[in-house]
């Protein structure tokens, strides 16, 4: 997997996995729990991934939607 963005935003984070539901793109949100850690105070921020085989698609979908300054760079792995 791949890491599309990275944001202590919840409601990015949320709006994201929404068009790669609607998109049927698989995705993991990691670090999705470490609240309980920090005592909710959104300090570590949550990683979205995808797997490696839709990630250009998956970026590209967050460009359409005018997030493309949320992107991680791209590691040209895909």
């Amino acid at each position: 997997m791949e890491e599309l963005v990275r944001t202590n935003d919840p409601v990015l984070i949320s709006f994201l996995e929404s068009i790669l539901e609607e998109a049927g793109i698989k995705h993991f949100v990691a670090d999705g729990n470490m609240s309980v850690l920090e005592g909710s105070l959104g300090i570590i921020p949550r990683r979205l991934l995808v797997h490696s085989d839709q990630i250009q698609k998956a970026r590209m979908l967050v460009r359409e939607a005018g997030l493309e300054g949320e992107l991680r760079p791209d590691t040209g792995q895909a």
